[in-house]
């Protein structure tokens, strides 16, 4: 088979990898009863946890073995990662060298912004992986060792696991109401947060930020995407903590009974989770409605793009916001910090946020037509596998088999983004040779 565009090896490895986890995870060995699992809460789980999501319809921590949750976690390292980035360190290790195919399938994956770029790229991206879900699990064992009296073993395999799960923005943990017990325990949520941003900041940017510190990056500006990512991402942030920690301060279910530091620690907890980690330390299901559509809205943009958030991405908010602004002042070119503006780079991101739009919608309506439960669970649950975030009312394992596949798609479209999905399934790209005569018609 003759394979066109690079983002069709993309899909492929990712849909490979699936395949894989699903075998694995059908095995007896894999289920703390040791029984064979059926297909589908096997394949919902592999989605799941190769496209870094979380959501799930079986109780991860007393469902599956050991075997069950090591399959699980090595398939959210690989989403986490990228199938195409972990090829390519492959393909360096053995020949020393990357092939021109295999530059353009990491370029597409690791977003390098050029083929020079995609060796150096790929080897910071697993040093950088690996240090931080070190740094994290240290922190986390030693908390789940000497706070909780956990034996160092199952203390050891508790702050490995919540890092990883962290760093790549997954969401899956070991405890069957997610980190609520440790809710109000900075010692467990900091470093938890620390993760999630890191890795939802995006490859690019947190290398870019590395680089500074050192002699050859001092005195260089920040390139563009790295000042809207920063920009637009620590604005998100600050608005969704303080929106969640205002709008549930009197909620009884939610913050209300809890101390003013505690409030505040949760809130910024909360406001995190929706750049699509999928934690969460309070019960959803018990959330306001101002704060469900908050978090909506949050899960839809979601993190740093070639990082391990999904979304439609900050810098796509950002970039859609300055189109925005420049045509209502009325200018013919849209100016970006100092920065002019491509028009290429304008009808991406428009069309990556109508794709987006599209897609949460179909799947929204799917599942209403499925099932009886409200808009607001149905349009939550949505935006939460579209964007990878894995926050759920509670609905998932009660939605049916149909429905639960509508899911399964939106998180492998989420995973993979709107237009790598549509390029790896284009067969032959089809350049315009002429140009037809302009007619302008009436907008609004």
């Amino acid at each position: 088979m003759k394979w066109r565009h690079p983002g069709q090896l993309v899909v492929a490895g990712f849909a490979g990898v699936t395949v894989l986890g699903t075998v694995l995870l059908m095995l007896p060995v894999a289920s703390a009863e040791g029984q064979s699992t059926g297909v589908v809460p096997a394949l919902f789980t592999a989605i799941s946890a190769v496209c870094v999501t979380g959501l799930i319809v079986v109780d991860t921590p007393t469902y599956w073995s050991g075997f069950g949750e090591g399959v699980i976690l090595g398939l959210i390292q690989i989403g986490g990662l990228g199938v195409m980035t972990l090829a390519s360190v492959l393909a360096m290790l053995v020949a020393r060298r990357l092939g021109l195919r295999m530059q353009l399938s990491a370029q597409a994956e690791t977003k390098a912004l050029g083929l020079g770029d995609v060796r150096q790229v790929v080897g910071g991206v697993i040093r950088l992986s690996l240090a931080v879900e070190a740094v994290i699990a240290v922190l986390l064992a030693l908390r789940f060792g000497l706070g909780y009296d956990e034996p160092f073993g199952r203390a050891v395999y508790l702050g490995v696991f919540h890092s990883i799960s962290a760093y790549n923005n997954a969401g899956f943990a070991l405890y069957s109401d997610s980190l609520i017990g440790f809710a109000t325990d900075p010692f467990i949520c900091v470093p938890i947060i620390a993760g999630i941003i890191i890795g939802g900041l995006g490859f690019p940017v947190v290398l870019e930020l590395l680089r500074r510190r050192r002699r050859e990056g001092r005195g260089r500006p920040w390139s563009l995407h790295t000042r809207i990512t920063l920009a637009t991402y620590g604005g998100l942030l600050v608005i969704g903590a303080a929106t969640v920690t205002v709008t549930e301060w009197r909620n009884p279910a939610t913050l209300g009974a809890m101390d003013l530091h505690h409030k505040l620690l949760v809130g910024l907890f909360h406001g995190v989770m929706p750049r699509t980690a999928g934690f969460n330390s309070l019960d959803v299901a018990q959330l306001e409605p101002t704060t469900l559509l908050l978090n909506d809205v949050l899960m839809f943009i979601g993190g740093g793009s070639a990082g391990t958030a999904g979304g439609i991405k900050v810098t796509t908010f950002a970039l859609l916001a300055f189109v925005i602004l420049a045509e209502i002042r009325g200018e013919p070119t849209v100016h970006v910090l100092n920065r002019r503006l491509p028009g290429q780079v304008q009808r991406q991101a428009l069309t990556v946020a109508l794709l987006g739009v599209g897609t949460v919608m179909a799947g929204t309506f799917a599942l209403l037509a499925m099932t009886s439960f409200k808009l607001d669970d149905v349009l939550f649950e949505t935006i939460s596998a579209f964007g990878t975030v894995g926050m759920s009312t509670g609905i998932t394992a009660k939605i049916p088999v149909a429905g639960q596949f509508v899911l399964m798609a939106l998180m492998f479209i989420g995973r993979l983004g709107p237009i790598t999905m549509a390029s790896a399934l284009a067969i032959r790209e089809r350049p315009r040779r002429y140009e037809l005569p302009e007619e302008r018609p009436v907008v609004g």
